[in-house]
């Protein structure tokens, strides 16, 4: 059925001046409530469901709606982990009357000689529903009623109760963290379901003798650009004030606990022009062009943010955007005007060498000066060869040194030149460029975004997606993944993950406060299961064990882009899975 837009807010999403929900003032504590669910379930279904209020386990992989008496359910939850692993699952309760205030209370989790997974290390949240939309055509203009849409169960809430209407259903996010000093064995415990009545759930974690190092050694090239302006904007706070470093650090101690490799600086002011994303992409360096035609650069905000990112576990690289610009135009501060101005400026040309050669030769003895140069790239995206070639020229003439990162098509003839190099979703690096770009230890990752049906982390697309991506990245000799936002929210971000040109969820993969989502969780779900076939891949070598290596090769072999069209990521995800815990 097709879906009106509730709101002139929620009709103008993306258009309009962000109207910020009280709700998001106070993360942690607050409780909010959801949109009007379009959908509803067939009469007999929920007066025909046996017992009043039941509570079982789920599929992770699944959305479950809300309307909809679920149809696959487990008694039990039997889990297999390394440790220093997380593993999760879902727990649901549904009901045909109201629930004023439900609980969930995780015990220890204990094995037969007394050793203890305590209950710090078992985290819950409530599963929520927001409004999504369609694939569709993709990238393209999105207005009210053009695809269906639908409420669908993702974000994972911070709150510890929560109220469950009648005739519905309450997915429990569940996570076991297994500490990296826990002894290999079985370890056995009860979930505690409070709903007016207690139900009681047993959950078994099979931990092996293995051990997955902390996300800050992990191998794999985890990219998720990040954006502070949302933070300030949503929470309500002014940017770049102690407040605002204040919220943004659970963001990136989250992020860091995902393995992010990068940290995403916008060098000029909207890299990507003014109408790209529902916030603003603000430059942390402060262009001045002086009465006497000379430029000065701020890079006190650059400083204090870059290090503040630092200070959150993430540190590998500094991935600047972008000396290549969307629209080809700069800003900058004018002092003859007392006003911002911009310059369209083509790579190569005159004007651009004007803008560009004194800032890069700026930046550059910036950068030594704080120790960051040799960790620092110019970053494009989606700009073509000719373009990347000009800066890499410029850039070349300032320091030799310098290294560039390109997200976009796959250009054979330059393909050893840039530093990081991400492909988009559909190119190939040829084997022997691969294999080449592998031995010198360079970063050569791929994405999806808004074009992509599948594999993706809309917030429609089925979760084991997310985990497929990183089995894919293994089996093609991949370094890692890379998408486009992880937290550039829309004007509702709580309620709807519609946008003005792409599908649901597109540009973001959590929520304010900071809230995890299902496709997130699933994310790091397939990274973990990358650094899991890496070390046995390293250690089978070692070992000279062809046999075992023969099998990693035969369980990768099923991830390839013709077959996510044909089987579902679920089926081969789990398949693999089980492949993997045998070795």
């Amino acid at each position: 059925m097709k879906y009106l837009f509730f709101t002139a807010v929620i009709l103008l999403a993306g258009c309009a001046q962000s109207t910020k929900d009280s709700s998001y003032s106070k993360p942690g504590n607050e409780v909010y409530s959801e949109l009007k669910n379009p959908a509803s379930a067939p009469l007999a279904e929920w007066p025909n469901m046996p017992g009043e209020t039941n509570v079982s386990f789920g599929d992770d992989n699944i959305r479950y709606p809300k309307e909809r008496v679920p149809s696959v359910t487990y008694s039990e939850w039997v889990a297999y982990a390394w440790k220093g692993e997380k593993v999760h699952t879902q727990v649901l309760v549904y009901s045909k009357s109201r629930i004023p205030e439900l609980r969930v209370i995780a015990g220890d989790l204990i094995d037969d000689s007394g050793n203890r997974i305590v209950s710090s290390n078992i985290e819950t949240g409530f599963v929520r529903y927001v409004m999504t939309d369609e694939f569709g055509e993709g990238c393209d203009i999105r207005y009210p009623g053009k695809y269906d849409s639908s409420l669908v169960a993702d974000p994972i809430d911070i709150v510890d109760h929560i109220e469950v209407k009648k005739n519905s259903v309450q997915p429990v996010w569940l996570t076991v963290k297994v500490p990296a000093e826990t002894p290999a064995g079985t370890y056995r415990g009860e979930l505690l379901v409070k709903t007016g009545r207690e139900f009681r759930l047993p959950v078994t974690i099979n931990v092996a003798d293995h051990i997955l190092p902390p996300p800050s050694e992990w191998k794999y090239d985890l990219d998720l650009w990040q954006n502070p302006d949302p933070v300030a904007k949503v929470h309500g706070v002014k940017l770049w004030s102690d407040e605002h470093y204040r919220l943004m650090k659970p963001y990136y101690e989250m992020l860091a606990a995902a393995g992010q490799k990068s940290i995403t600086a916008f060098i000029i002011d909207q890299p990507w022009g003014p109408d790209h994303v529902y916030h603003r992409d603000p430059s942390l360096i402060s262009w001045t062009k002086r009465k006497d035609g000379s430029w000065s650069y701020d890079y006190s905000v650059f400083d204090k943010y870059i290090g503040f990112v630092m200070s959150c576990g993430i540190d590998r690289r500094i991935n600047c955007y972008s000396m290549i610009t969307w629209d080809l135009r700069f800003i900058y501060f004018d002092e003859a005007k007392d006003d911002t101005a911009s310059v369209y400026a083509r790579p190569g040309t005159r004007e651009y060498l004007d803008i560009w050669l004194p800032m890069i030769t700026d930046f550059t003895a910036h950068l030594k000066s704080k120790g960051w140069f040799e960790k620092t790239t110019i970053a494009m995206d989606e700009r073509d060869m000719q373009g990347m070639l000009e800066v890499m020229k410029l850039l070349k003439s300032v320091d030799p040194a310098w290294k560039t990162a390109l997200a976009g098509n796959y250009h054979r003839e330059i393909a050893m030149d840039i530093y990081d190099y991400c492909i988009i979703w559909g190119k190939k690096f040829d084997r022997d460029i691969l294999d080449a770009r592998r031995a010198a230890g360079l970063p050569s990752t791929y994405y999806t975004a808004c074009g992509e049906r599948r594999p993706n982390c809309h917030s429609f697309s089925p979760p084991a997606e997310a985990t497929w991506i990183s089995w894919f990245a293994a089996a093609q000799g991949y370094s890692g993944y890379l998408r486009w936002a992880y937290n550039n929210w829309t004007s509702d971000v709580l309620h709807d993950t519609r946008y003005k040109t792409w599908p649901g969820g597109e540009c973001y993969q959590i929520y304010p406060g900071p809230r995890s989502s299902i496709r997130y969780e699933k994310l790091i779900e397939g990274i973990q299961d990358f650094e899991k076939i890496r070390i046995l891949r390293e250690q089978f070598t070692t070992e000279k064990n062809k046999v075992k290596l023969a099998e990693i090769d035969k369980m990768l072999a099923p991830f390839t882009a013709e077959s996510i069209e044909k089987v579902p990521a679920a089926s081969m995800v789990k398949t693999a899975r089980t492949t993997l815990a045998g070795l």
